[in-house]
């Protein structure tokens, strides 16, 4: 019996990756990891926090972008598709016909935990942001009904846990008013 070692994909091919089929992957360490389809709960949590930061933005006239469903480069032979990103206007500029993963840390990721991403979001995701020196990173929580929010400080994520009616406090965007509450009714399509 023979077994073959499965040919590690370069950044460029996973780029260029098309299997035909509608199958959204994830590479990592150089694999393809197709990931489900999200819920619709989390689509209407991830919606809602990036209409509610899309519209800080505005507000605040930022040269920044609100992304859904966009990737980001975490390694040499790794990227991760992101639920909501934040970067600036400058680090898509020239990149618009090229598929949608940022090649540079964004400023704010926000992933939405199911089921099936509680480890990949805690734990995984976590490092491979931290490796990127990611300024804020929110893992919001619907299965613990929770949002934690970690901060890039002197080398290492510092965490804050907020729930129920407490407001979710960002350092990129000082001025948003969100709370846990909000966020979580959100993924009841309110």
């Amino acid at each position: 019996m023979t077994f073959t070692t499965p040919k590690l994909l370069s950044f460029e091919e996973y780029l260029a990756y098309d299997d035909g089929t509608d199958t959204r992957y994830e590479l990592v360490n150089g694999q393809l990891e197709p990931r489900n389809l999200p819920t619709f709960r989390h689509l209407f949590i991830s919606t809602h926090i990036e209409q509610r930061l899309d519209a800080e933005i505005k507000r605040l006239s930022l040269p920044w972008v609100c992304l859904r469903e966009a990737g980001v480069r975490t390694g040499w032979r790794k990227s991760r598709l992101t639920d909501v990103y934040v970067l600036t206007a400058d680090q898509i500029a020239g990149m618009l016909d090229r598929s949608a993963v940022c090649q540079t840390s964004p400023l704010l990721v926000v992933e939405v935990v199911s089921p099936d991403s509680v480890k990949r979001d805690y734990r995984y995701k976590r490092s491979e942001y931290a490796a990127l020196e990611i300024p804020e990173y929110w893992i919001v929580d619907p299965l613990e009904s929770k949002v934690s929010v970690l901060l890039w400080n002197d080398r290492l994520y510092e965490e804050t846990v907020f729930v129920g009616s407490q407001a979710i406090e960002s350092r990129t965007f000082p001025e948003l008013r969100l709370t846990v509450e909000q966020v979580l009714a959100a993924g009841n399509g309110e």
